[in-house]
Formats: structure tokens, sequence, C-alpha cells
């Protein structure tokens, strides 16, 4: 018989967070592994074996390893249908890539740990500017998903049943708040991660509820 899934991950990472909630939504029980990227584990070896970017997530199956959080998620959805990770009608399946894009290409890129590190590396950018960067650019992004959640909200971020959408905003207001974001003018944003983050698969794929959390 053949061994279970591997899920690596970070406890940290935004984009491992990602697919824990959607592991977890899907009722899947993967093996977990951790690469620890404080101490660049991902740089290793074994690592770049899976992974040649370097980054995490990795899903591994016999014969077939995938990264990237979107592309893991979708191999998901399409393996294991239900319930499903994308709303029924295409206009709210369209929104619903819409806020987890703006989230997973024009937020998160900017605040990943190897961006941060080139600010320090190049320009001397201490904590404290490092957080100032993350802020901003979550904030612009933010702005962005907040008059969007506007038309598509209900419970969650499109409509009454967690999403693709909430899949991936729930987690960056996870750093938005490790990084001291003001969230008083998302309201909705506030709502909705309030509301996903009450689900039990949420709840579960949360960084401190993981075996390597510190």
């Amino acid at each position: 018989m053949a061994d279970a899934p591997l899920l690596v991950g970070y406890w940290r990472s935004s984009a491992a967070y990602r697919v824990r909630i959607a592991v977890n939504l899907k009722g899947l029980t993967p093996r977990h592994a951790a690469v620890h990227l404080r101490k660049g584990e991902q740089r290793g070896a074994d690592h770049l074996g899976l992974n040649p970017s370097g980054l995490v997530p990795v899903w591994q199956e016999e014969g077939f390893s995938l990264a990237q959080s979107l592309a893991i998620i979708e191999y998901l959805d399409e393996t294991w249908p239900e319930p499903p990770i994308l709303p029924a009608a295409p206009r709210d399946r369209a929104v619903a890539r819409e806020i987890a894009l703006t989230v997973a290409c024009d937020i998160h890129p900017l605040g990943n740990l190897r961006v941060l590190d080139k600010l320090t590396a190049d320009w001397g950018a201490g904590a404290p500017a490092r957080a100032a960067w993350n802020r901003h650019w979550i904030g612009i992004g933010f702005a962005a998903i907040e008059a969007r959640l506007a038309h598509s909200a209900g419970r969650y971020a499109v409509g009454d049943a967690p999403s693709l959408a909430d899949i991936c905003l729930v987690p960056q207001v996870y750093n938005a708040r490790r990084f001291e974001l003001d969230l008083t003018p998302y309201p909705l944003i506030r709502a909705v991660d309030e509301a996903a983050r009450a689900h039990p698969a949420f709840a579960a794929a949360a960084p401190e509820a993981q075996a390597d959390a510190e």
C-alpha cells in the first residue's frame, strides 16, 4: 500500500497555511514534514530536490511532486472534488480567483522572506523597516480586497461557503497582524477572517496549531 501523500511546509509560511486549509476542507490526512525557513533548510540539497525554487509548500505523492500553493490547491480540488473549493456560478468562481490572486500575486511575493532578506542585505533594512514594508503592501492589497468584498461577501469572502478566496485571505490577515497593520479600515476583511477562523478546517490549519510552531 502506498504511503499517504506528504505535505512539506513551515508553520508560519502563509503559502503552506493555504494548503493546510484546503487539505482540511477536503478531509485529507497527509503526512507532514517541516522545513525551517529561518534556518535556511529550504536551500539544502534535499529540499531543492523536491522544489528547485527552494520554497514551501511541496505536495509529494509516489512518483509525483508539486510546488506552488495555488497549483497544489487546484490539484487537490480536481482530484478530490468534494467539497468544492470554488463556487458553482462562473462569476462567483472568477471573483474567488480574483481575491486569491490579489493575495498570492500582488501582496504575498513582496513580503516573502527572501525579499525581506534582500532588503536587509542590500539596503540595511532592520526589523522596523521590514515591518513597515509589509504593512505598506498589505494595506494596498487589502484596500482592493475590501472594495471587492462589498459586492461579494456573505458569511465568507464569496457568499456563504468557504472558498479559494478565504483560503488565501485568512493567512494574509495572519501576516497583517504579525506585522501590526491596523485593520480598522477593513471591516469586511475582519468579518470574513473571523468567520473563517471559526471553521474547524481553518482552526486546525492555524500556524500556532502546527507541530513545528515556535
